[in-house]
């Protein structure tokens, strides 16, 4: 045999989408696995001609679940971010999108036994120690996916997954405000450095000269801003302590302006090299903390009450993102408890994805 089969599903998760594996069927070494994911993934090629990806950065996606390795876990989540058009894996970041497909993708795979009515799916994401309780429609043994949650950014509607995020608060780098301080400047613009969820710098539409409504297209069209965005977010990812992040996707960039479609705030999300087309799930909950917390660049945009639950509404390119935040804000004290949302999810395929024996012949799997 010239290639080497791998046992995978192939699901949409948020506004996200890509191979979801076992661990197990999967190379222990590291770098090998990079290998494999790139060639999963036809990494390298403006198109991924040659693999599952869909030439995207929201398309170059992997999970990797296995057996929870804590006694709190159902199902360990281990994420890549694969490159459009580069050989490359970062491990780093995780992804919320993508997460919202581990609950149906671990009873799928026999990870977790199914309940009837609602199974609740406890994940722990490997890349940042981050908790999640998913809670997952089954009937008669099986992943119910038809229903009538519709999210902006996906066709149609679909069977909802609720997610709750715990234990978010400083995951990458042991703080929610890894510099020290809720607002720094950098390059001439004002940016808070928060890690919630996701490791982001956060940044004013105005004070880029944007008005924040801009379309993904033409923000990507921009190219001026990018250069100005990217310097400065090499520069925070230092500050934040995350060393050299000029090949790493983290941290995120955001943007953040006055709302105009009547949600709470308006949101631009970058990934980093270009604008996501919708939101992050992480970032979402970064953006909300960032919009919520005292003494911040986002301070004075959202009016909300000293204590949570609060929902917010969230404006991206393609509509509105919903989220749930629990936390406690008296001065200049802000603590966030957890954040909630529900998105939908759909198995596209399943079988066996092949990659040619030369970049992995299936020997030293990690199972």
């Amino acid at each position: 045999m010239t290639q080497t089969p791998i046992p995978f599903l192939f699901m949409r998760g948020g506004t996200s989408r890509g191979p979801y594996f076992r661990r197990a069927d999967l190379p222990a070494d590291r770098a090998r696995l990079s290998q494999v994911l790139v060639s999963a993934v036809g990494a390298g090629h403006p198109l991924n001609i040659d693999g599952l990806g869909g030439g995207a950065a929201v398309t170059t996606k992997v999970a990797m679940l296995s057996p929870a390795q804590d006694d709190w876990a159902d199902v360990d989540y281990f994420f890549a971010q694969v490159a459009v058009e580069e050989p490359l894996v970062d491990y780093r970041p995780t992804c919320g999108n993508i997460l919202v497909g581990v609950g149906p993708a671990a009873i799928e795979m026999g990870l977790v036994a199914p309940a009837e009515g609602v199974t609740e799916v406890r994940i722990r994401a490997v890349n940042t120690g981050a908790r999640v309780l998913a809670r997952v429609l089954t009937e008669g043994g099986a992943v119910v996916y038809d229903g009538e949650a519709a999210i902006d950014g996906v066709p149609g509607t679909a069977a909802p997954v609720e997610l709750l995020f715990m234990d978010v608060v400083g995951g990458a780098t042991g703080a929610m405000f890894p510099t020290g301080s809720r607002v720094d400047e950098i390059d001439g613009i004002a940016v808070t450095c928060m890690d919630v969820a996701m490791p982001m710098v956060i940044a004013r539409a105005a004070d880029f000269g944007l008005t924040g409504t801009e379309s993904a297209e033409e923000l990507d069209a921009n190219r001026d801003f990018y250069a100005r965005m990217e310097a400065i977010r090499r520069k925070a990812g230092a500050l934040m302590g995350l060393g050299d992040v000029a090949q790493s996707v983290t941290p995120k960039f955001g943007l953040v302006a006055p709302p105009r479609a009547g949600g709470d705030a308006l949101t631009r999300y970058f990934m980093p090299w270009n604008c996501h087309p919708s939101l992050a799930v992480t970032g979402s909950q970064c953006l909300a903390a960032c919009l919520l917390a005292p003494g911040t660049v986002a301070e004075g945009i959202v009016t909300a009450p000293e204590r949570g639950p609060h929902r917010m509404r969230l404006e991206h390119p393609m509509g509105q993102l919903e989220v749930v935040v629990d936390y406690r804000r008296a001065g200049d004290a802000f603590e966030l408890v957890s954040a909630g949302l529900t998105r939908t999810a759909r198995k596209i395929a399943a079988g066996e994805l092949f990659v040619p024996r030369r970049v992995w012949d299936g020997s030293e799997r990690a199972g």
